[in-house]
């Protein structure tokens, strides 16, 4: 039975909701600490986390912002995000099922907006960027985080295989090059660009998303027959545990 993108993806993380807000990769990070930095000079007055996944974000800005609106596309993901805010007694984060395409919010009405590895999972980038500029305020902060692929083909090739295969909803890692031309075109002016590589532990990285079996022999499989360049790049290791490429782009809109 075929099914439209936004139900694979909701399938994909709708029953992982308590592994994503517990996730040490998701939970921690110097980026995090970046945005926590930004956010308290800003002192929001509403913020959005768009693609909120596990909430990290979310629950960083409910520190500095009057009130913050977390969107995504899974409802279970978003109630274990309220969950987790009452239990922690950030009383100003409130829920919205959206998707980042077609986001159900005013235009102008965030002064402050965060995206952390969710765009690589949506159907229409340009689309979603373009929402996010909508729903901005002119001259507002707008952060975007992700994984990110290289511009070498064969680096490329290979990421969006495994990622793939550990993930049916994966539609792709953008370069930096692609992200910046659509930052631009989306109606924001990039400030700030970092780049480094975030070590996946392989074990940790299949449960997380309960990757069948078939398809996790499928990922090493291709690790294995990997050439040189490709292990050195990712820093393949005998267990399948990589680096993975990660950006932080620092926007204002325009």
């Amino acid at each position: 039975m075929s099914r439209a993108h936004e139900t694979v993806v909701d399938c994909q993380f709708g029953p992982r909701a308590k592994a994503y807000v517990e996730s040490a990769v998701h939970s921690a990070g110097e980026d995090l600490d970046a945005l926590e930095i930004l956010a308290a000079k800003a002192e929001p007055r509403r913020a959005l986390d768009l693609g909120t996944g596990g909430g990290h974000v979310a629950y960083r800005l409910a520190r500095h912002a009057k009130r913050v609106t977390a969107t995504d596309l899974s409802a279970e993901m978003l109630s274990a995000v309220a969950a987790k805010a009452r239990a922690d007694g950030l009383t100003n984060i409130e829920t919205e099922q959206s998707r980042a395409e077609h986001l159900s919010l005013p235009d102008g009405s965030f002064d402050f907006i965060v995206c952390r590895y969710s765009a690589h999972h949506w159907r229409g980038f340009r689309a979603g960027l373009r929402e996010a500029r909508r729903v901005a305020t002119p001259r507002s902060i707008a952060v975007f985080i992700d994984a990110y692929s290289p511009a070498d083909p064969l680096f490329d090739t290979h990421l969006q295989a495994i990622e793939l295969l550990r993930d049916t909803s994966h539609v792709r890692n953008y370069t930096t090059a692609e992200w910046t031309a659509a930052l631009g075109d989306a109606g924001f002016t990039v400030r700030g660009l970092r780049t480094w590589q975030l070590r996946m532990d392989f074990p940790v990285w299949i449960a997380r998303m309960r990757t069948p079996d078939e398809q996790t022999r499928a990922i090493r499989a291709l690790q294995t027959a990997a050439s040189a360049e490709v292990r050195q790049h990712f820093a393949i290791e005998p267990d399948g545990s990589f680096m993975l490429d990660i950006m932080m782009i620092e926007t204002v809109a325009g």
